[in-house]
Parts: C-alpha cells; structure tokens; sequence
C-alpha cells in the first residue's frame, strides 16, 4: 500500500496496512535554504528530521489556496504597515487601520530563531473599537481559486502523500482580533456584538470555502479556530453558538464535494465533542492527552470513532522533552488506543512541531521512533 493510499484509506474508514504516520507540519518540502535570516529549517539540525519526513512518512501537506481576480478591499485606503528590525534582528511589524475616528492598531514581533509571531498588540481593545470595525465598508467574496500550486504540489507529492487544504473559520478571523483576554470577555458579555462578527467573516469564508472545495473535491481539510470557543476559555453553550453555527456550512461544502473536513481543537474538548459532532467533521485533531486535554483516545474512539478520523495524540511538549523510552510508550498506547475497535481511520501525530531554530538530539531520537512505526 502507497502511503498515499493508506491516508485516503483511513480517511474512507477502509482498511490500511498499517496505522499512518504524521508529522503534522513537518512534511519534507520545507525549505532549508539559508537566504531567508527567519527561516529555521536552514539550521543543520533540521535535515534529517525533514529527509525522515520526506522519505518515510504518511505525508500530509498543509496549504491555503490563494485567489485571483478578487476586488479590492475597500478598506486599503484606510490602512497603512510599517517594519522595522532591532539590534538582535528581530522584526517589528505595525498595521494600522483607520475606523471612523478611531486608529486601531495592531503590532507583531518575529524572532529569527524562533518560527512563530507574536502579537505584541491587537487590533481591537474593546467594544468601541469592535463596533467601530464593523462600521468599516464589508469587503465582498469574489474571485476565482487559483488551484494550479495545489495540482503541482500532488503531482510533486505522487504516492508519498496528499495535500491538506488549510482555512481558518469565522471565530478564528474573529477571536485574533483581541487579545485572548478582552476575546473572552466580549463573548461572554456581548453575544450580539460578537455574532455580528462572526457573520461578517462567515460572509466570506462559507463561499470561499464552497468554491474550492468544488475546485479542488475530495482533498482533506483542516478547518482551525474550534479551539478559541473550548473550555477553559467559553463554556460548552458558547462553543456551539459560535462554532457550530458557522462551520457546519463550510463541512457540508467541503463534503459535499467529495472532501473531508478535519476540525481543529487544543486544549479540553471532552465537554463539546458532542457539539464537534454536530459540525458533520469527519475528522478531529490532536485529541491531546491529559494534563494537557482532558479526555482519552479510547474514549473518543469508542464514543465517536464511526464518524471521526482520528488525528493524534501525541503532546507536542513530550515529544521535545521525554526520554525516548518513556516516549515510545505514548507512542504504543496511541496506537493501542486510536488504531484498536470500530470506527474510521487513525493517523498517529503529534499536537504540534518545535519551533526553535535548533532541533535537540533527543526531540530527533523521539520522531525517529514514530517514524518506526512504519517498519513495524
């Protein structure tokens, strides 16, 4: 069996060989070229996990597919971006936005040697500025998905893998408009306010999603933003206000084209895997373990394996700092847990990828025993 065909097994709920292997975002196209200071693939550390990847495992490659012939927004006039660098090269990135008499600002900062931004301020620090944001001309869905990239990854990948297409959902275009802090407070306090939000992205994203899904039928998807509505930061009512209501459209879509919608969600899903099931998903990741999550892979798979493919559910954090024989035994009860009874298909992976530009020994050692897995 291809480990092409042992993915799109697993997602089908057919049999497979074997349980497939992951290693999320780590997938062997990444670039490792030096040209670009931010990029940390380029650290020697990194080549032989990539070549791993590449070489051996049940590749999954995530990619966003871009638009051609979109109008403009109507808000570009309004905005402005400015970078700047400090003495230790980390770069500075300010946008600015202007809403009525309001100047919302957003500012980020990328460290060189780590592969992540982070937000330093958020566009919207209260009510006011969320009110004031929706005041702003709607920019309109239009445009034609420019599908060509995604054709020419397939046909690079051949029988090692597939492509994933990746989107954000209406609460997640949403919710990173706000710090986590004042993000929590305005959909507990005002529902109103932020369903009106929420309906404004969804304006865009459901028949973004719709038309690619019809150009591209039958790909995998994962869908993030679930995990901003999760316990402990909104309570299970409010996960399906705010989630299910708007992504539900986007899985019919996807599925109805022969795809299949994969949601993602960190942290405490146990409370709302019934509301997850409402979506209509037809796969779920990371399913983390506890003290990290708080339900068991035996329990997912016994309550919900027949609708769900099951990604997971290795903690990223262990992957980087359990000795590696403690480490294969997370491996073993993953696959015990997720590959073992009925239901659809399991995809053994972990929660996430280091994001530091020096991959440790040991974080190599334990990726070298999932990719074992395969021999076995």
């Amino acid at each position: 069996m291809t480990r092409r065909e042992r993915l799109m097994n697993a997602l089908r709920g057919e049999p497979v060989d074997r349980p497939a292997v992951n290693f999320y975002e780590i997938n062997g196209t990444e670039d490792v070229s030096g040209g670009d200071p931010f990029n940390i693939y380029s650290h020697p550390s990194w080549k032989p996990l990539i070549e791993l990847a590449r070489d051996k495992t049940d590749r999954t490659v995530m990619r966003s597919v871009p638009f051609r012939d979109k109008q403009p927004d109507p808000t570009a006039e309004l905005t402005a971006t400015a970078t700047e660098h400090d003495s230790r090269g980390n770069r500075f990135t300010t946008f600015t936005l202007r809403a009525g008499t309001r100047l919302l600002t957003r500012r980020t900062k990328r460290d060189p040697d780590i592969n992540t931004v982070w937000t330093l301020e958020h566009l919207l620090k209260n009510e006011e500025d969320a009110r004031a944001y929706l005041e702003l001309p709607e920019p309109q869905f239009s445009g034609t998905p420019d599908i060509q990239k995604i054709l020419e990854l397939e046909r690079e990948l051949g029988e090692t893998g597939i492509v994933m297409i990746d989107t954000p959902d209406p609460l997640c275009m949403a919710a990173e408009l706000f710090s986590m802090e004042q993000f929590t407070v305005i959909a507990m306090t005002a529902p109103e306010l932020f369903h009106r939000l929420l309906e404004r992205f969804a304006r865009l994203v459901q028949p973004r999603t719709e038309v690619v899904a019809k150009a591209l039928p039958g790909r995998l998807w994962r869908i993030v933003g679930p995990e901003y509505a999760a316990p402990p930061y909104l309570p299970p009512h409010l996960f399906y206000e705010y989630v299910v209501k708007y992504d539900r459209p986007m899985v019919e879509a996807i599925q109805k084209h022969g795809g299949f919608a994969r949601l993602h969600a960190h942290g405490r899903i146990k409370d709302i895997l019934d509301h997850i099931a409402a979506t209509g998903c037809m796969g779920l990741d990371p399913i983390e373990p506890p003290p990290q999550g708080d339900v068991e892979l035996k329990y997912v798979r016994e309550k919900y394996g027949d609708q769900f493919v099951l990604f997971g559910n290795l903690e990223a954090n262990d992957l980087e700092n359990l000795e590696t024989a403690d480490f294969m035994l997370k491996i073993e009860r993953a696959v015990r847990e997720g590959a073992s009874g009925k239901g659809r298909g399991f995809v053994l992976m972990p929660s996430a990828c280091p994001y530091g530009r020096v991959l440790s020994r040991k974080t190599l050692a334990n990726y070298e025993k999932m990719a074992a897995m395969i021999a076995q």
